[in-house]
C-alpha cells in the first residue's frame, strides 16, 4: 500500500486574490481621485481669478499677463491667511513612548 504526500495546491487562496483585487481597485482608484484633484483644482483657480482679477485691474495691471498672475495670488494669498487667523488653529498629536506625529489645522 503506497501512501501519497499532500501536495500543496498552485492555485491562489481565496484571500490571495481578494486581496490582489482589493489592490487593483485601489490603484485604480486613486488615478480617478487625482483627475478629481486636478478639476478641483482648475475650479478653485477659475473662482480666484472671478473673484480677485477685477481688483487687480482696478490696481492697474493688465489682465491675463504674470505680474497680473501673480495679484490674483497675492490677494488669495492675504485672504486666506486672513481666515485662518480669524478661524484659529486646532493640533492634534497622536502616538505613545516618544513617538508623536502631530497636524495643525
Amino acid at each position: 500500500m503506497r501512501h501519497s504526500a499532500a501536495r500543496p495546491s498552485t492555485r491562489p487562496s481565496t484571500l490571495a486574490v481578494t486581496l490582489a483585487a482589493a489592490l487593483v481597485a485601489a490603484l485604480l482608484g486613486g488615478c480617478a481621485t487625482q483627475a478629481e484633484r486636478a478639476a478641483a483644482a482648475e475650479r478653485e483657480i477659475d473662482d480666484m481669478i472671478k473673484v480677485y482679477g477685477p481688483a487687480c485691474e482696478k490696481l492697474g495691471y493688465t489682465n491675463g499677463t504674470d505680474p497680473w498672475r501673480g495679484c490674483v495670488l497675492r490677494l488669495a494669498d492675504r485672504d486666506s491667511a486672513e481666515r485662518s487667523r480669524r478661524q484659529g488653529t486646532f493640533t492634534n498629536c497622536i502616538g505613545t513612548h516618544g513617538f508623536f506625529q502631530c497636524n495643525t489645522f
